[in-house]
């Protein structure tokens, strides 16, 4: 049986994330340059985008088809869409940090992503080869904690920066696979 190839990528920097803002579906804070990356890779993957602009732009780095993927979203964060994380109520707020199954914010919960990404993750290992999929960090974040089965309180715990990568594998099982890029 063949294997299935996750390259999961995180969109690229936009003016919310470094103003400490909850997103909205703004653009990218620098518009992805013509450059593409998709060279990287031997074969083209299937790629696969978040429906977000942010979302959708960075995917033209790596290719001009790529097909929205509704699992792929990002966390919804409710009524604090766009607003400054320091304007939200610091009981509401840590209440959401602290208790995974909380959704203050009348949104989504980070429990509920978590079974939205397990339930996509189970769906992409049906079909082998590889597959591209451009995200946002949460989506990063629940990922890693289906394949390393870890608790759901690691969750905040993992950086995931713009247009970095993560390979994932599964073969019977998933698995992190960490690799060098040589420069």
């Amino acid at each position: 049986m063949q294997s299935t190839r996750l390259t999961l990528i995180c969109h690229g920097a936009t003016r919310a994330q470094k103003r400490g803002h909850f997103a909205l579906d703004e653009a990218l804070e620098t518009p992805p340059s013509p450059l593409r990356l998709a060279a990287r890779f031997k074969k083209a993957p299937r790629l696969l985008c978040g429906p977000e602009t942010r979302a959708r732009q960075t995917a033209t780095l790596f290719g001009q088809h790529a097909t929205i993927d509704d699992g792929l979203r990002d966390m919804d964060v409710g009524h604090w869409r766009g607003r400054d994380i320091n304007d939200i109520d610091r009981d509401e707020l840590t209440t959401w940090l602290t208790d995974s199954t909380s959704a203050p914010h009348r949104g989504e919960s980070v429990t509920q992503l978590c079974e939205r990404v397990s339930q996509w993750l189970q769906r992409v290992a049906e079909q082998p080869g590889h597959v591209l999929a451009v995200t946002h960090p949460a989506v990063v974040r629940a990922a890693l904690l289906h394949v390393m089965q870890a608790p759901i309180a690691m969750f905040y715990l993992i950086d995931v920066e713009p247009l970095s990568s993560t390979e994932l594998r599964f073969n019977n099982v998933w698995r992190l696979r960490l690799e060098t890029h040589e420069t």
